[in-house]
C-alpha cells in the first residue's frame, strides 16, 4: 500500500473513532441514569467534559504545535482512544459505587484523543497530494458521519439483543476501530504540517474581524449539530414516548445518515459553501422548532432526523470557508476553528441538560406538565430544546454576514480583472 493511501486511510479510521467518541455515550445516557442514578445535569456534564477536553487540546496546539513532534502525536492519537475506551468500560463495571468517576476519567482520555484528531486529521489530509483538496476535506468529514451511522445502528442492535446491562462489552468491541488506525499509522510516514504561520502571524490573524466570524460560525454550527446528536436519543424516548430501539434507529441513525448524505453530496457536487451554510442554519432552526412543538411523535422523529441533513455542512463548511478566505492560516487556524467548534459542541448539550433538570425540579413546571397531560421530563426536554434553538437562529446572522463578505470579495476580484 502506498504511503499516501496508508496515511489517508489512517485518518479516515481515526475519524470513525471520533464518531464513536461523540455518538456512543449519548446512546448510553439513559442506561447510566437507570444503572448508576446519574442525573441529567451530570449526563450533560459528561458532554461538557468531552468537548472542554478537546477545547483545551485545541488551544494547546494553537500555541505550542511548533515545539511538538506532530507526526508522532498523529500516530499516538488512536492509542489514547484505546486507553480511554478501556477505562470507560472497565472502571464502572469493576467499581460501580464510583462509576461516574470512571466515566469522567475515560471521557477525559478519549476526548483528548478526539481533540488531537480534530486538530491534526484535517491538515494531515490537506497536506497529502490531491487534485481536489476541498473534496477530500468534505470526504474526511463524511467518513465521520457514516461512521456515526454505523455506531448508532450497531449500538442500538447490540443493546436490543443483549440488553443495556452489557453496555461495557459494546465499548470494548469498538476498540477495534482505533486498533486499525494504529496499525495503518505505524508503518506510514506522516507529512510535515505547516505551523510557521502560527508563530509569525497569529496575533495579526486574531485582529481580523473575519477570523472571529469564522470561529463564531463553527461555534454555532457545532452547538446546533452536537445538541441534537447528543440529546436526540433521550429526547425521543422521554419527551416523545418513542420506544428506545425505534427512536435510535429511525431518529438517531437517520440523523447520522442525513449528516453523511449532506457531506457526501457536497463532496461530489457542492459549491458556494457560504450559501450552503446559510440554508443549513435556516433549516436547522425550523427542525428544532418542529421538535419542540411537534403535535405528534412522528413529526418530532422526522424533525430530529432531518436536522442531520441541515447541519451536515455547518462544521466542515466553516472549515472550508475559513481556509479559502484565510489560505495562510496553517495549523493555528485549524486549531482555533476546532476550539470554536468544541466550545459550541460542549456548551450546547450542557445548556439543554441544565435547563431540563431545572424545569423537571420546578413545582410550577410539574403542575403545567400535569395540566397539559405530559410528563415533567417531557416538558423539561422540550424547554431545553427550545433554548437550544438559539444556536441555529444566531447562526443565520453569522452565515448571512459571511455570504455578504464572500460576494463582496468576488465582486472586487471581478472588478480587478476588468481593470
Amino acid at each position: 500500500m502506498q504511503n499516501e493511501n496508508r496515511v489517508r486511510l489512517g485518518c479516515y479510521a481515526t475519524n470513525v473513532s471520533m464518531a464513536v467518541v461523540a455518538n456512543l455515550p449519548p446512546l448510553l445516557f439513559i442506561t447510566f441514569r437507570l444503572s448508576y442514578g446519574v442525573s441529567y445535569s451530570l449526563l450533560g456534564l459528561l458532554v461538557l467534559v468531552n468537548f472542554c477536553t478537546q477545547l483545551l487540546v485545541d488551544l494547546f496546539f494553537s500555541f505550542f504545535s511548533h515545539k511538538l513532534n506532530v507526526p508522532f502525536i498523529v500516530k499516538v492519537t488512536p492509542v489514547l482512544t484505546i486507553i480511554g475506551f478501556l477505562i470507560y468500560a472497565l472502571y464502572p463495571t469493576l467499581l460501580p459505587s464510583s462509576a461516574y468517576f470512571g466515566l469522567v476519567l475515560g471521557t477525559i482520555v478519549f476526548s483528548a484523543a478526539a481533540g488531537l484528531a480534530e486538530v491534526l486529521m484535517s491538515p494531515t489530509v490537506a497536506a497529502l497530494p490531491s487534485d481536489n483538496p476541498e473534496r477530500d476535506m468534505s470526504k474526511l468529514h463524511s467518513v465521520y458521519a457514516w461512521g456515526a451511522v454505523f455506531v448508532v445502528l450497531f449500538s442500538t442492535l447490540f443493546l436490543w439483543l443483549f440488553g443495556a446491562k452489557k453496555w461495557y462489552f459494546l465499548v470494548l468491541l469498538f476498540i477495534g476501530i482505533p486498533l486499525i488506525a494504529t496499525a495503518l499509522f505505524s508503518g506510514a510516514k506522516i507529512p510535515v504540517l505547516q505551523s510557521e504561520e502560527r508563530t509569525t502571524g497569529a496575533m495579526k490573524l486574531c485582529k481580523r474581524k473575519e477570523f472571529w466570524l469564522f470561529v463564531a460560525a463553527i461555534f454555532l454550527g457545532g452547538a446546533a449539530e452536537c445538541t441534537m446528536s447528543q440529546w436526540s436519543s433521550g429526547y425521543l424516548e422521554k419527551a416523545l414516548g418513542i420506544k428506545k430501539v425505534w427512536g435510535d434507529i429511525f431518529g438517531v441513525t437517520v440523523f447520522s445518515m442525513a449528516l453523511g448524505l449532506g457531506r457526501t453530496l457536497y463532496a461530489k457536487i457542492g459549491k458556494n459553501i457560504e450559501k450552503v451554510l446559510l440554508l443549513g442554519g435556516i433549516g436547522a432552526t425550523v427542525c428544532y422548532l418542529l421538535c419542540v412543538f411537534s403535535p405528534a411523535p412522528i413529526v418530532g422523529l422526522f424533525a430530529c432526523a432531518l436536522t442531520g441533513f441541515c447541519v451536515s455542512m455547518l462544521w466542515p463548511g466553516s472549515l472550508i470557508a475559513s481556509s479559502s478566505a484565510i489560505p495562510n492560516g496553517g495549523v493555528f487556524l485549524y486549531a482555533m476553528m476546532a476550539a470554536g467548534g468544541d466550545l459550541g459542541g460542549s456548551l450546547g448539550p450542557q445548556l439543554v441538560g441544565s435547563v431540563t433538570d431545572t424545569v423537571v425540579a420546578s413545582d410550577t413546571a410539574r403542575k403545567l406538565a400535569v395540566k397539559w397531560g405530559i410528563g415533567a421530563e417531557s416538558l423539561g426536554l422540550r424547554v431545553g430544546f427550545l433554548v437550544g434553538t438559539l444556536f441555529p437562529i444566531l447562526s443565520i446572522v453569522v452565515y448571512a454576514n459571511l455570504l455578504k463578505r464572500k460576494n463582496r470579495r468576488v465582486k472586487k476580484e471581478e472588478e480587478s480583472e476588468v481593470d
